[in-house]
């Protein structure tokens, strides 16, 4: 599958179940501690880094980009999905979202103190991944901590139907945490903690610590689709 088409139908699939998502995911933190309690240790190294605006990559309908707002951080979203971000803007009018891609994407150098990216990778085929995490280096600031939430596993699936009973056509792929920590080791991230959410989620906290090594780790990869 092509770049293009990948995000095309990616992109397309959260236009259409945009508004049944935002409605069965509103008030879900609500029911997770564990998830409060990632995102509170992620605003707190944000604010003991030297703060500064945070942007959540993959923001859907911006729940967590408020949550992290109401933890005291500065934070805006980004999403492919124009859909989702009309949502967005509508239910928190007082924060800012931007319609983007994290293949390419679209902020400035090192302005960011911090970066999230939500169970947002899962969409992304490994050979793009290495691109996203060359951009997430490049926005952060040195120092600046980057949270990755995704599912584990090692195989990949096309999703056809969700969230309401939508057609969807995206694929979700699940990741073994030390694949994960190899591409962030290359992209010149230092993990610093991983978190095991049984039975099948996973969190990585990183920062910005160097430039990308020369090489980069050779990993197998799945071809079940």
């Amino acid at each position: 599958m092509t770049a293009d088409g990948w995000l095309t139908d990616t992109r397309t699939s959260y236009d259409t179940v945009a508004d049944s998502y935002a409605d069965l995911l509103r008030g879900a933190l609500a029911d997770a501690p564990y998830e409060r309690a990632v995102l509170a240790l992620f605003a707190e190294l944000v604010r003991t880094g030297g703060g500064g605006p945070v942007a959540d990559i993959g923001c859907g309908p911006g729940r967590l980009t408020a949550h992290l707002h109401d933890l005291g951080v500065d934070a805006f979203g980004v999403d492919l999905s124009p859909a989702m971000i009309d949502i967005a803007r509508r239910d928190h009018p007082h924060l800012r979202f931007e319609v983007g891609t994290m293949t390419e994407l679209a902020l400035a150098d090192s302005p960011v103190g911090g970066l999230l990216a939500w169970f947002s990778l899962i969409h992304v085929p490994d050979d793009e991944v290495p691109t996203v995490l060359g951009h997430f280096h490049r926005v952060l600031r040195a120092g600046a901590p980057l949270l990755l939430a995704f599912h584990v596993g090692d195989e990949h699936h096309l999703k056809t139907r969700g969230y309401g009973g939508h057609p969807m056509k995206v694929y979700v792929h699940r990741r073994p945490p030390e694949r994960v920590a190899a591409w962030l080791d290359a992209a010149g991230f230092t993990v610093e903690a991983e978190l095991l959410h049984h039975p099948h989620s996973a969190f990585l906290f990183a920062r910005r610590t160097r430039e990308p090594p020369a090489t980069s780790p050779t990993w197998s990869r799945s071809t079940t689709r």
